[in-house]
């Protein structure tokens, strides 16, 4: 049985997603504090709460086009709002009730959501816990960018370090992966994520 959690660093104002973006994408965005040209408004972006995934994801930010990793603070009403608005990547008969439901809901969601494997912070599989996955796109990429984003840090840094450290849970505290707590969600919020009953996914992931 999986445990579907979203795991991140929040206060009771904002919450912190990851992002990883080759030097001419992020740096413009850490001048800026917002996403600015050469990102793509009309593509869908991807953002990750969970660090050690974008660790996965990123390679410790070593793979081409993922050099640089920001931290990116944004709102949680703006958090929410995207929950509310999502669809899951996949069919689950207990969420959807029948696949064309779903297939509408995917059509007309500017947001997707997809369950994958959580990592530690050797980036193996943690066994039966599944992290969150965010697609934004349409009108959820505008209001990622020009409304919920509070501040971008580089958090590049940390992510070389935890690369090399040799013993990365004895952090006395210190790393992201260690500050991550499970976020809040409503009833209505758990059953429309398919945290109950939501069997296995496969990884969809192809984005930023």
């Amino acid at each position: 049985m999986n445990t579907y959690e979203i795991r991140a660093i929040y206060n009771e104002n904002t919450i912190r997603v990851y992002q990883a973006y080759s030097p001419e994408i992020a740096l413009p965005a850490l001048e800026a504090g917002r996403f600015v040209p050469p990102f793509k408004m009309e593509r869908m972006t991807w953002i990750k709460p969970s660090f050690n995934w974008m660790m996965y994801r990123s390679g410790f930010g070593s793979k081409a086009g993922q050099e640089v990793v920001l931290g990116i603070d944004i709102t949680r009403a703006g958090f929410e709002w995207a929950l509310q608005h999502a669809a899951l990547s996949h069919f689950i008969p207990e969420v959807h009730g029948s696949e064309e439901a779903w297939k509408a809901q995917v059509s007309s969601s500017p947001v997707r959501i997809q369950w994958d494997p959580e990592r530690d912070c050797r980036l193996n599989p943690i066994a039966g816990v599944r992290s969150l996955q965010m697609g934004l796109s349409r009108e959820a990429v505008q209001l990622y960018v020009q409304e919920w984003i509070m501040g971008i840090e580089d958090v590049t840094p940390v992510a070389h370090l935890l690369a090399e450290a040799r013993d990365c849970k004895k952090g006395g505290g210190g790393w992201p992966h260690e500050q991550e707590r499970v976020y809040p969600l409503s009833e209505e919020l758990q059953s429309k994520l398919g945290l109950a009953g939501a069997g296995d996914q496969k990884e969809e992931y192809n984005g930023d």
